[in-house]
């Protein structure tokens, strides 16, 4: 077991698949489909939330793929990538079992994330999932951006709506948002998921203090980035807030990673959190199928 090489037969695509070293054969795992952000690649996702440094612990199975188009960036998009994202969820849940999943959650950074709103609007992924974690990939209800967020190349974001808000997927599921303090204005203090199962107000949680930073950043942007993009990578504090009592167990959550940006990789500890919620949360759907 371990990192295995991954090719999806219909595409011919290849794509990067971990799990445990020691993995049982009838073992329960739980299962991950990591999307990089546009302009981005598999390889860059998994360094910037580097989930599988937590595969054992936690008994992961995680897939990290990267976007056909490439021009004028790598970019996910529907005609050329959805067939590819559904052949690898069924190629684990032939490999490992449906019985064996015992959870399915989307991970996805910034377009990976707009990405995952829009793959949770369609059957098969809503049939699925269990969760989705946003990083900085568009929070369900509303948030909003700074003004200074979005590529330090590109017109401001001024020219585009301050508010942001993504639809709230017709499925049962958990969700966690991530953000940088420095992309951001304001997170509400409520929640359409949390409305839907019936929530407690919005509660904070001890911050998690990293004293080692993350692994990765945009090199592409440096020397003329700016804080709301993202920076080099440090140690840092990430402020947790959730919705608690939810019913049936499910988890929401809004994490702000403090004096960060879009781009700074993920530090060891509020990886371990997040993970350690997912790893927590009911999942079910594909041994339901």
């Amino acid at each position: 077991m371990g990192s295995i090489a991954a090719v999806d037969e219909q595409t011919g695509r290849k794509f990067y698949l971990e799990d445990p070293d020691d993995l049982r054969p009838d073992e329960e795992v739980v299962f991950l489909l990591n999307l990089h952000g546009g302009g981005s690649a598999g390889s860059w996702q998994q360094a910037y939330f580097p989930a599988i440094d937590y595969k054992q612990q936690y008994r992961l199975v995680i897939a990290t793929p990267s976007a056909a188009t490439k021009e004028p960036s790598r970019r996910w998009i529907e005609e050329a990538d959805d067939e590819h994202l559904q052949n690898i969820v069924n190629f684990v849940f032939d490999k490992y079992g449906l019985e064996r999943i015992r959870a399915f959650w989307l991970i996805g950074h910034s377009q990976g994330g707009s990405t995952s709103s829009r793959l949770l609007g369609t059957d098969f992924f809503m049939e699925r999932v269990d969760g989705w974690l946003s990083l900085s990939g568009g929070r369900i209800g509303q948030f909003e951006r700074s003004a200074t967020s979005g590529r330090p190349d590109t017109p401001s974001a001024a020219d585009r709506p301050r508010i942001a808000e993504t639809p709230t997927p017709d499925t049962d599921m958990s969700f966690i948002f991530s953000v940088g303090e420095h992309e951001m204005a304001s997170i509400p203090d409520t929640s359409p998921l949390a409305e839907r199962y019936g929530a407690g107000p919005k509660t904070r949680l001890p911050d998690v203090i990293d004293d080692e930073p993350g692994k990765i950043y945009d090199t592409l942007s440096e020397g003329h980035s700016t804080p709301a993009w993202g920076l080099f990578p440090l140690p840092g504090t990430a402020e947790v807030s959730v919705f608690p009592d939810a019913r049936d167990g499910r988890v929401i959550a809004d994490i702000v990673r403090l004096d960060k940006g879009h781009t700074e990789g993920f530090e060891p500890n509020i990886t371990d959190t997040l993970i350690g919620m997912i790893a927590g949360a009911p999942g079910g759907k594909a041994r339901a199928r």
